[in-house]
């Protein structure tokens, strides 16, 4: 159970770099519909009352299909802390063009180093790694459903980030899709 704690610790940490780094972010001159955003915390909140035992008390839910076994623990601790690492190398590589919703920055610039020149969506795939490694850790039927959900979410999110940077940088956008997957590497 311990190792559950680590992985908590690093989501932790990803929080405080987020709320800390924030304000250092350019103006928006564009921002995603306020249905887009309530959109994605719906997901968010029926992910929340999913994930709570007291919330939702199914015990079925609760039954583990994974061992928690010191292996499992180790393994989901790396998943967890890479794919964190992963999206804090994305967030810091972004630096003012950054946001927490979809937006169109002051001056915004099309950054295709780093790790987005491995991925569009670079902070959400370090996101769904540490997620899946969150799962492993938790190992219950109840966090199965963590990993399709937070995909779902990322791709509202997608959607509407991919038609900002489209109309913002034309061809120069569609380029950068024909080179570079948008949320796993090398595959989609």
């Amino acid at each position: 159970m311990h190792w559950l704690w680590i992985d908590y610790a690093l989501w932790a940490a990803l929080g405080i770099v987020w709320v800390v780094a924030a304000p250092f972010a350019r103006s928006s001159v564009r921002r995603e519909p306020l249905a887009s955003r309530v959109r994605f915390l719906g997901l968010v909140v029926i992910l929340c009352v999913l994930m709570d035992k007291h919330v939702l008390a199914v015990p079925a839910l609760d039954a583990r299909w994974l061992p928690g076994d010191a292996w499992m623990g180790a393994l989901s601790v790396a998943l967890t802390a890479i794919g964190l690492a992963f999206a804090a190398w994305a967030r810091f590589t972004l630096g003012r063009n950054w946001s927490g919703t979809v937006t169109v920055k002051q001056d915004h610039e099309l950054v295709q180093r780093g790790p987005y020149g491995v991925t569009r969506h670079p902070i959400y795939s370090g996101a769904v790694l540490a997620a899946f490694g969150t799962v492993l850790a938790v190992g219950t039927v109840r966090a199965l459903f963590v990993v399709p959900l937070l995909v779902l979410g990322f791709q509202l999110k997608m959607r509407v980030e991919e038609r900002f940077m489209s109309e913002h940088f034309g061809d120069a956008y569609a380029a950068y899709r024909l080179r570079v997957k948008g949320l796993i590497p090398f595959v989609w």
